[in-house]
């Protein structure tokens, strides 16, 4: 598998099997160090697992020749493609199970070339997994079933520009295929910036993130991707669509809006414009810790509520402040951050201390950059704004660090109305600790924060962890999956507020949705893919 994609200017080589770069996965020493945490976990970690150990079967098609030079059937490749990073990923990948391994990975370079792409594959029953960074966490990117007579992975990371910069409009048309670091490097030099930075930035695309409906780092404001779309350019089986860029229109159903989510199960979002930002000259940041949870909610309403807009509202509970060494001593803890690309922002963030201190919180010392070489770095931040931030970097790779220990480890997120989230939050913590424990025999970890907040509500963000039962891990995060599930579904809560629904969510997504819309995306989906090769399983059968 290459290092990296045209384009991402490193020579660092992605793991195929877990998170983020092969060089920054804990090592065995520091995993035994984490699975002593949690009782019940293996001595020594699981071996790494290689392509080499794995039953690849030969290709069960091959391309045209006028298709060939735009496909690879090497292993390695194919195997880095099998799946996503979720938990139940890694952990097959650990026990040496991918699950199917597609049989082809092709890299188009245009849109002409991805719709010979899909021709030939409809004509063959080829099932089309569209593939962008590989970071889902919710089984998006691979195939279930023995329907489809061969699968083949569309990684668009070939196609990774930066086509055209508006500056006058400021927005810029930027192909899908484009990683997050290669989409800002290109728009770095016209002092702008996408301002969407995910968890998996890194390794993630603007496609996959306009597919997913992605949620960025900010908390609040314009913090989904969905709220930067201008204009998107899609190719399906049916032809190919592209709407007029506009800032806003009131004619009919938006068409961005069915492909938006969609997963590439309608079709394969090959360019879009974007509506991009000034780079911000001006950052302060500071914490506040609370000895009550609850009064910590109603603070952090509160500055919701505000129009103060924080571009970082995080409310860690004491096991998530912990966890991520912003407190020691059973305080919740509150990151607050604010920048602006035109002045300063010291007082909106006196003013949101002023109403957390108000609720119970203390501390809350303020930190600032200003100027023009504010905009290339962070405001130095305080020790518990610091620790979070690199904990917030670093926890997928530790997540695969426990997963080598047989740990079992799941993160989940939703939102609710401010009304619903206290009882959520408390029913998560019993129901899904209940059901952790039923299965596996040993008490769970279950910690909350709160990553983005509304006037009207606000989205926890949940992780557990529990020693699991060798070679039984994936039934046991199945298990506690459903648990979540049943939960959220019971307090009217979203089954996922920025991860997308994949095959791992879509008992849940069938619950939420209304019928009506379920039988027009049927619609949809036949019109729009009548060999039904787009990402089988997602959305809908």
């Amino acid at each position: 598998m290459p290092a990296s994609p045209s384009g991402h200017g490193t020579s660092r080589t992605r793991s195929w099997w877990g998170w983020g770069y092969a060089d920054s996965h804990p090592d065995d020493t520091e995993c035994v160090a984490m699975g002593a945490l949690l009782p019940g976990t293996l001595a020594r970690p699981l071996p790494i697992p290689r392509v080499a150990d794995l039953a690849i079967a030969r290709p069960g098609v091959a391309p045209p020749s006028s298709l060939a030079h735009l496909v690879t059937t090497d292993p390695e490749v194919r195997a880095a493609h099998a799946m996503g990073k979720a938990y139940r990923d890694i952990i097959r990948a650990l026990r040496g199970r991918p699950g199917r391994v597609p049989d082809l990975v092709a890299r188009p370079t245009d849109d002409r070339e991805v719709a010979d792409l899909l021709d030939w594959a409809g004509g063959q029953g080829v099932a089309v997994i569209p593939f962008g960074g590989g970071s889902s966490v919710v089984g998006g990117v691979e195939y279930r079933g023995d329907t489809h007579r061969a699968v083949l992975s569309l990684d668009l990371t070939s196609m990774d520009r930066v086509l055209e910069i508006d500056t006058v409009s400021r927005s810029a048309r930027i192909q899908a295929g484009a990683l997050g670091p290669v989409l800002e490097q290109q728009v770095r030099p016209h002092g702008l910036t996408l301002r969407h930075f995910p968890q998996s930035f890194e390794f993630s695309t603007l496609g996959g993130w306009l597919a997913t409906r992605a949620g960025g780092h900010y908390a609040t404001g314009r913090t989904h991707i969905d709220d930067f779309v201008q204009s998107l350019s899609v190719v399906t089986p049916a032809g190919s669509s592209t709407s007029l860029r506009l800032p806003a229109s009131g004619a009919g159903p938006s068409p961005d809006r069915l492909f938006l989510g969609s997963e590439g199960g309608l079709g394969v979002i090959t360019e879009a414009w974007m509506r991009l930002q000034e780079r911000p000259r001006y950052k302060t940041s500071a914490s506040v810790a609370f000895a009550d949870f609850p009064a910590a909610l109603e603070a952090v309403r509160v500055i919701a509520q505000s129009d103060l807009s924080p571009a970082n509202c995080r409310l860690l509970d004491p096991g998530e402040a912990l966890l991520s060494g912003a407190s020691q001593d059973g305080s919740s803890v509150l990151v607050l951050g604010f920048e602006s690309a035109t002045g300063r922002v010291d007082e909106r963030l006196a003013s949101a201390l002023e109403l957390a201190r108000a609720h119970g919180g203390r501390g809350g010392a303020p930190t600032a950059t200003g100027g023009a070489a504010a905009a290339d770095r962070d405001a130095p931040a305080d020790a518990a704004v610091h620790a979070w931030r690199s904990a917030f970097l670093r926890m997928p790779y530790l997540r695969d660090g426990l997963a080598r220990m047989g740990a079992v480890v799941d993160t989940f997120e939703t939102a609710a109305t401010w009304d619903r989230i206290p009882a959520l939050i408390d029913a998560v913590r019993t129901e899904v600790g209940s059901a952790a424990l039923k299965a596996t025999g040993h008490p769970a970890t279950v910690n909350c924060r709160l990553t983005h907040v509304y006037p009207d509500g606000a989205a926890p963000y949940f992780t557990v962890a529990v020693a699991g039962r060798p070679g039984a891990e994936v039934g046991i995060w199945d298990d506690i999956k459903a648990a979540a599930s049943d939960v959220l579904h019971r307090h009217r809560a979203t089954i996922t507020h920025h991860h997308a629904v994949g095959r791992d969510h879509r008992p849940g997504y069938d619950l939420q949705r209304p019928e009506p819309f379920a039988l027009a995306l049927r619609a949809a989906k036949d019109a729009l893919d009548p060999h039904r090769i787009l990402n089988p399983g997602v959305l809908i059968d």
